[in-house]
């Protein structure tokens, strides 16, 4: 079995390439399939920002057990914990949605509004009160409430 450019070293094992030699014939090249140059390269990856669509397609496509996840991974260029992560939101945002109980949602009120509301509640509490105290008094007037002579 041969290796693409393996030298034989004197026993006839295969010579690898120095880790130097390996560096210098690999090349990283931009998104336009333009080599870099050595100097330019920060040792950072780029941060990528996937849209939602795009991570839940890699959700979908770990789950299935046609492709391994590894492969899925490198190809897109991610970690496991960045899968992790993507896993955790869909799981989070799929019991958030099935949480939420069919029928008209609550409505809320501004603080403004409430305070207006609960101004006006505690008038007519007032006037009912003062009602009852004046119900009260025509009972005694009348005769215990009995409004026949």
């Amino acid at each position: 079995m041969s290796w693409a450019g393996e030298r034989r070293g004197p026993i006839g094992r295969p010579e690898f390439p120095s880790r130097q030699q390996r560096k210098e014939d690999t090349m990283s090249v931009t998104d336009n399939n333009q080599p870099v140059e050595a100097s330019s390269r920060s040792g950072r990856k780029k941060r990528r920002y996937l849209s939602a669509e795009k991570k839940f397609q890699l959700f979908l496509e770990t789950q299935r057990s046609e492709t391994p996840v590894g492969e899925v991974l490198r190809r897109e260029g991610l970690y496991s914990t960045d899968l992790a992560r993507i896993q955790r939101m869909v799981k989070e945002g799929a019991l958030q949605r099935l949480a939420v109980r069919p029928g008209p949602a609550k409505k809320t009120v501004c603080q403004q509004d409430y305070d207006v509301l609960k101004q006006e509640l505690q008038e007519k509490e007032r006037v009912i009160a003062e009602m009852a105290v004046e119900l009260a008094i025509l009972r005694k007037k009348t005769n215990g409430g009995s409004w026949e002579r």
